[in-house]
């Protein structure tokens, strides 16, 4: 008899479908047992097999994948024979595996607001495993029924599918459990360990970790759940979520640290950002429309902006963000990572190495941030429409003397053929006159425009624009240039306009949804290698040593404004526009 470990059901991973299953298989870090990582549940499986676990519990792996390697191939190196290519039903093997997620950090809000409902959301778009089983676990006395209610609080249904949304509801929270214990004992966690046993009920058995706690306490977590809490012989994972340290110096020893304990293949740096669809959505829309590749590059693009503004303030959690700043909240990890994928080269594949290959080459390109090129601000106090909103040191979390900017803009290059002189313009903030996040592409002027006389002086109200509005209102548009109807000549600027909510009737799901969904299933393209950190901080440590170094006060700006007046000098310096201006 053998036991077959399949690709995901159609229903849930039709975004995933297309991708290379080469990294999917995962060691566990004591057994050094290869084990598959892809999804189990009561469908058909065709001829993608990754991994053959034999009655006495030998496992058979596929070769490592080379680049012209295919499942096709895979199954002729002999993983099946050629009486067993067709397909088969997994029902009979249905019983043999489960998945346990533990939410570590359970009673925060990340966990209340986001991992909790986007695992509810999983389960009810029936992608979860059909054996599953969530535990909550934190140092707060919580019982099973208290975490229940906690979590019914925060959990809605799907807008396009809204049947039996309570039975579902019931159903899901059957399977949450509380364990209430400390980070730092393996005790504890070795009766986590015993809970989870009990409803492994002698399935083989997966573990998922997500450590929604600060990250001070990454390791003792970490170090405690290796060494009293792994799956004895399926795969465990590690979900860590930002800041990966202040520093290149904190990040290196945070990941030197995590790797005491856990391979490579088992930590998944999580940066929501990537799971966007928007973000998602860009490799597709450059690798897959023959009109944007050929533009893609410094002869055709002029300048690409990336832009991210909140209206709302610290509100309270000052505290924290005083430790880290705009530019390591916002900047050095969601901007950054969008700018990677944005200029990378085409990949070898869409296998997840080969497109987190390309990001770090990128970052390796890039010139080394200076502080001449960075603009930093900070809000102050503003009364508008009889109401007073307060300044960042009004905030009580916040020292009163504090330099720390909630508003930055950079101006990077990337030293390569593709992108030489070609500016890449960041800009973040908080308590700015609009919430938005939003690349803008502009593209160069029409040499010897026959036209340029209809637009006056200003030829950048001729300037082709490709703008994708990542949130809110997703959207891709494009500016173009127009004839008014009517008897004179009269140009106008139009936009070519793909609305999603217009285009597309289902509702689209968070980015913790996705993110949950690939970590269970073993897909790393949307998390950060250890690689791509020390790249990311390796550009921006220098210039953040320096304004802390010579304690560079920020300009202040008004709550609900467009953020400090040098932001506008900075991209003038450049012959840039914000196109979040016009």
């Amino acid at each position: 008899m053998v036991t077959l470990y399949s690709s995901p059901s159609t229903n849930c991973s039709g975004a995933f479908s297309s991708y290379s299953n080469s990294s999917i298989g995962f060691y566990n870090y004591h057994n050094n047992l290869p084990i598959s990582s892809r999804k189990f549940g009561s469908h058909k499986i065709s001829l993608q097999i990754n991994a053959v676990r034999m009655q006495d519990g030998a496992v058979v792996a596929p070769p490592s994948k080379t680049q012209d390697e295919t499942p096709l191939k895979k199954l002729k190196d002999g993983i099946l024979s050629k009486e067993q290519k067709h397909t088969f039903d997994f029902d009979s093997n249905k019983d043999k595996s489960t998945v346990s997620i533990t939410v570590v950090g359970a009673s925060g809000d990340l966990a209340k607001k986001k991992i909790f409902p986007a695992l509810f959301a999983l389960y009810y778009e029936g992608c979860l495993p059909e054996h599953f089983t969530i535990f909550g676990y934190a140092r707060s006395k919580m019982t099973d029924d208290e975490l229940r209610n906690m979590v019914s609080k925060t959990l809605t249904c799907r807008i396009d599918k809204r049947e039996n949304c309570g039975e579902k509801m019931e159903q899901f929270l059957e399977r949450c459990f509380y364990h209430s214990g400390q980070y730092d004992s393996q005790e504890n966690f070795a009766e986590l360990d015993k809970k989870l046993k009990e409803h492994e009920a002698g399935r083989f058995s997966n573990r998922l970790f997500y450590l929604s706690i600060p990250p001070n306490i990454f390791i003792n977590a970490v170090r405690c759940a290796s060494l009293s809490a792994s799956s004895a012989h399926g795969w465990t994972r590690v979900i860590v979520e930002k800041p990966f340290g202040r520093d290149s110096e904190s990040s290196a020893a945070l990941t030197g640290a995590l790797k005491q304990y856990l391979k490579e293949d088992q930590i998944f740096r999580i940066d929501h950002y990537l799971g966007k669809e928007l973000v998602e959505n860009l490799s597709v829309l450059r690798f897959s429309n023959l009109i944007f590749e050929p533009l893609w590059s410094r002869q055709y693009i002029r300048n690409v902006q990336f832009i991210f503004s909140e209206d709302f303030g610290t509100e309270g959690r000052g505290g924290y963000f005083d430790h880290y700043g705009i530019i390591r909240d916002i900047m050095q990890n969601h901007l950054l990572q969008i700018l990677a994928l944005f200029a990378m080269e085409t990949p070898v594949s869409l296998d997840a190495e080969d497109i987190r290959n390309e990001k770090v080459k990128v970052l390796r390109s890039m010139r080394p941030l200076q502080l001449d090129d960075v603009i930093v601000g900070q809000y102050k106090s503003h009364t508008k429409g009889g109401v007073n909103y307060p300044g960042y040191t009004n905030d009580k979390t916040v020292p009163k003397d504090s330099l720390t900017p909630t508003f930055a803009a950079a101006a990077l290059f990337i030293d390569n053929a593709r992108w030489d002189g070609v500016p890449f313009l960041m800009k973040a903030g908080k308590a700015l006159h609009t919430r938005s996040a939003e690349i803008r592409v502009q593209f160069r002027h029409v040499p010897g425009n026959l036209y340029n006389k209809n637009f006056g002086s200003d030829l950048d109200q001729a300037t082709n624009e490709l703008v994708i509005r990542v949130q809110p209102d997703e959207a891709i548009y494009l500016k173009i240039n127009n004839k008014v109807p009517g008897l004179g000549m009269r140009l106008d600027r139009s936009n070519l306009n793909l609305l999603y909510s217009a285009r597309y009737s289902k509702e689209i799901p968070d980015a913790y949804e996705r993110l949950l969904l690939d970590a269970i299933e073993g897909e790393r393209r949307l998390f950060i290698r250890s690689d791509e950190l020390d790249a990311a901080w390796s550009l921006f440590t220098p210039v953040l040593k320096e304004l802390e170094h010579k304690k560079i006060v920020p300009e202040s700006y008004p709550y609900g404004s467009r953020g400090p007046i040098g932001a506008h000098y900075l991209a003038a310096r450049y012959k840039v526009r914000w196109g979040d201006l016009a």
